[in-house]
């Protein structure tokens, strides 16, 4: 047995890692020490796999593992040679071979032991409550009046002057998504968004047959020129906006563009969707367009990014009562009513301020995790608010957002590429981060580390697919 062969046997029967990683861990700590130099020839796989007992295919991953770290390279015909240039520190990785989940666009789980006592307590009474039969009926589809009178209680802080009769109780925001395409809009249709925008939109239109039509947006939100030009040329029926911490960019709608927005979309008679899911979070609320322009506006918000995504509940508050009908009816064929478990108990936490309380943690470890992210992404070029809970990532070249994306992923974080975002035109070399998968603030830090690990690098350092 070589003494490659026999440092790493021990290596691995040491590590508690899957042998394959133990493979790769033992090669990066012997090109570090100096063990093995650059260009020197390794061991052949069969080799190996005898010497370290273990079968052909474990050491094959072994081996592509030190390839996709960039410590070795593969020459067909001639065999596995350690890389000339490598890196000067170890590769960082996440902590197990489970992938950590930073693409759904989940908030951060506050741990505060008196929230979470206060949620289960909540839960508890539900539970108590003395007609359990209620629970398993038919319900009013839009809610029952003291469920409607809730959903004003949360919607009042963003859409002032607010009537029960105006607001529809959900199965989600996407339920009202659906609907609300589905009732101002036809197969062919247009309707207009922006040009990287919310990719449930993207899914909606195309199984509706809608023509989604991507306008120019920075920092300030939407274009409103671009928005007046298109309506002059091609009537769109609807204007789908997500303008505040948009996903992916984080951009808040400035109250000039809103203004602006709100004179184009009444010039022309043009429906505005306002999808306002993360419009809690800001400690600075921005006017709505519902405020701005309450004849033209639905406005939907819901609780899955400021409680958590598995309390399907959600509030649509529609301009006038002959769309409340309509989209009700459109409502009751495809989800038939909410849940009313979970209606019941997204009432009692508005009436008894458990939203609220979850919506201000979640807040304030969303700030955290930002802080976290200043602090190790320092040659990151990104964007993001102080209170969001996701990055929208500039990737630097020579990488792409693709082979960005896949290094992240063969290193154990999952990310966005622009892609999926992106609506006509060519995407841009970009990824949304989320900072909410991540179960602590450690291991946001650890996968933080890794991006940046990334960022440092040319591709030509970094893992490639094998």
């Amino acid at each position: 047995m070589s003494n490659e062969a026999s440092r790493w046997a021990a290596a691995v029967r040491a590590s508690s890692q899957p042998a394959y990683i133990a493979i790769a861990d033992a090669l990066a700590e012997d090109i570090e020490s100096g063990k093995l130099v650059a260009n020197q020839r390794l061991p052949t796989l069969r080799t190996l796999a005898a010497a370290l007992n273990l079968n052909f295919t474990t050491v094959a991953r072994g081996y592509a593992e030190a390839q996709q770290r960039g410590l070795i390279d593969a020459q067909p015909g001639r065999g596995s040679f350690v890389r000339e240039i490598v890196r000067s520190g170890p590769v960082r990785r996440a902590p197990s071979t489970s992938m950590v989940d930073m693409t759904m666009n989940m908030p951060p789980e506050p741990q505060d032991k008196a929230l979470l006592a206060q949620m289960r307590q909540g839960i508890a009474e539900l539970a108590q409550e003395a007609d359990l039969h209620n629970f398993l009926r038919y319900h009013e589809f839009g809610g029952n009046e003291e469920e409607r009178e809730a959903g004003v209680q949360w919607l009042s802080r963003h859409v002032p002057n607010l009537e029960s009769s105006r607001v529809i109780l959900c199965s989600g925001v996407q339920s009202a998504l659906l609907s609300l395409f589905t009732v101002l809009a036809r197969p062919g249709d247009t309707i207009a968004c922006e040009a990287v925008t919310y990719p449930g939109i993207k899914g909606l239109a195309a199984h509706l047959g809608i023509r989604l039509v991507g306008l120019p947006a920075d920092d300030d939100g939407l274009d409103p020129d671009a928005f007046g030009a298109l309506c002059a040329a091609d009537l769109p029926k609807a204007l789908y906006l997500n303008p505040t911490l948009n996903n992916p960019t984080t951009a808040i709608m400035s109250e000039a563009r809103r203004e602006a927005v709100v004179e184009v979309a009444r010039r022309y008679c043009v429906p505005i969707i306002e999808d306002d899911p993360y419009g809690c979070l800001p400690a600075r609320r921005s006017t709505s367009l519902a405020a701005m322009a309450p004849e033209l506006t639905f406005y939907a918000s819901g609780f899955s990014k400021c409680l958590g995504a598995g309390l399907r509940v959600a509030y649509l508050a529609v301009p006038n009562s002959r769309y409340g009908a309509r989209l009700s009816a459109i409502m009751r064929t495809t989800t038939v009513m909410p849940v009313p478990m979970m209606a019941r108990l997204a009432t009692r936490w508005i009436l008894d301020g458990t939203a609220r309380a979850a919506t201000l943690a979640i807040r304030e470890e969303s700030r955290q995790r930002q802080k976290l992210a200043a602090q190790v992404l320092q040659q990151a070029d990104y964007t993001s608010k102080p209170e969001a809970f996701h990055l929208w990532l500039r990737v630097p070249a020579p990488w792409t957002r693709v082979e960005f994306a896949t290094h992240l992923r063969n290193h154990g974080v999952g990310v966005v590429v622009s892609d999926t975002f992106s609506v006509g035109g060519t995407p841009p070399e970009a990824v949304r981060v989320c900072l909410g998968g991540p179960t602590s603030r450690d291991q946001c830090a650890q996968m933080l580390g890794i991006i940046e690990d990334a960022i440092e690098h040319s591709p030509s350092l970094a893992s490639r697919v094998v």
